[in-house]
């Protein structure tokens, strides 16, 4: 991968994470991490890690986010007004900010150790050896993760669905007498 192209899409992956903090709507904060995602995904595919790139695609931008967006528009998400004040998430933001400042300056301006090159067996990062992998040594956290996203769009669509009136507060016997005999008297 050229080098331009490289910074180019890492200063996209930047732009759109910083995108998806920013913006107030979800839908577009949703958007913002699929193009995060997508950009992620053909990093890794330029870095040579095909499988892993399409994986990136194919299971976060293609399921993961159409699930969260359905979460959002089942749940009829609105912009929420931001609160004025807030001091002390702001100080404690800031605290973050500039520990992740100095962390990335550590990273930039340490020496580098000597390069070594390891050994990497045959098939490895191969589809194959991805699939013996996740369907025998990995299988019940594979199939533990399915249920959790299943219960979690069963919860969304619990707490979207809306109770009518009528089906909010049943009506006592006293209460049925009351306004039965009121009509009644009509």
């Amino acid at each position: 991968m050229p080098l331009w192209l490289f910074i180019f899409l890492g200063t996209l992956a930047v732009i759109s994470a910083l995108g998806v903090i920013i913006q107030q709507n979800p839908v577009h904060c949703l958007l913002a991490l699929a193009l995060t995602l997508l950009d992620i995904g053909v990093l890794f595919i330029g870095l040579g890690a095909v499988t892993v790139g399409f994986l990136q695609i194919i299971i976060y931008v293609g399921a993961i986010m159409v699930l969260f967006l359905f979460v959002i528009w089942l749940l009829n998400l609105q912009v929420e007004p931001v609160a004025n004040g807030g001091l002390a998430l702001k100080f404690f933001g800031s605290i973050g900010a500039a520990a992740l400042a100095a962390e990335l300056s550590v990273f930039f301006f340490r020496p580098s150790p000597p390069a070594t090159v390891a050994g990497v067996t045959a098939g490895y990062g191969s589809i194959q050896r991805l699939a013996q992998l996740l369907f025998s040594d990995y299988l019940i956290a594979f199939e533990v993760t399915s249920i959790l996203l299943l219960a979690a769009v069963v919860g969304a669509i619990g707490l979207a669905r809306r109770v009518a009136p009528a089906e909010a507060a049943p009506a006592t016997y006293h209460e049925e007498r009351a306004t039965g005999s009121r009509s009644a008297a009509r």
